[in-house]
């Protein structure tokens, strides 16, 4: 769980706790595999020495910029939702945080395109009713089931029941 009981209220509870989807790392795998394949080809090209040495810290440096710093990008970037608000945190070095109590939601929403659908999972759009902003929190796994349950949470919240 990315966030500790200790971070949360009296009797608030966790209802979605999940980090983007993980179609985020396709094009940095297969930036990794392009890598991988053209510096070992090269390696039979290059005559050995210190050019192969060169080559390969190129590569290693490519792989760190194109592979590891997305792949640690996707493993620190989280969103919870609670019974209270949506907290999302991100970032390796840096680390960013945003709550949003869900008393001050005023609209939820999805969009997702075909590649999305295909992979379950979309953008939730959030509308701040305090600042008249948005949030847009991208590939989410299973959106449709986190905007229903956010929307369950604002209609307890704001007392609308259904068959009431």
């Amino acid at each position: 769980m990315a966030i500790s009981p200790q971070q949360l209220g009296d009797g608030e509870r966790v209802i979605v706790d999940t980090r983007t989807h993980p179609k985020a790392l396709v094009w940095p795998s297969l930036a990794l595999l392009v890598i991988l394949a053209a510096a070992g080809w090269l390696t039979g090209i290059v005559p050995a020495g210190i050019a192969t040495w060169i080559l390969w810290g190129v590569a290693a440096v490519a792989i760190i910029w194109l592979f590891v710093a997305p792949l640690l990008s996707w493993l620190n970037s989280t969103y919870t939702l609670t019974s209270r608000r949506l907290i999302t945190r991100n970032g390796v070095l840096t680390r960013r945080g945003h709550d949003i109590p869900l008393a001050r939601v005023s609209d939820v929403a999805f969009e997702h395109g075909l590649l999305d659908r295909m992979l379950g999972c979309g953008t939730l759009i959030i509308s701040d009713a305090s600042t008249n902003g948005t949030v847009r929190l991208v590939d989410i796994p299973k959106v449709e089931d986190a905007q229903r349950q956010i929307n369950a949470i604002l209609d307890d919240l704001h007392g609308h029941h259904d068959g009431t």
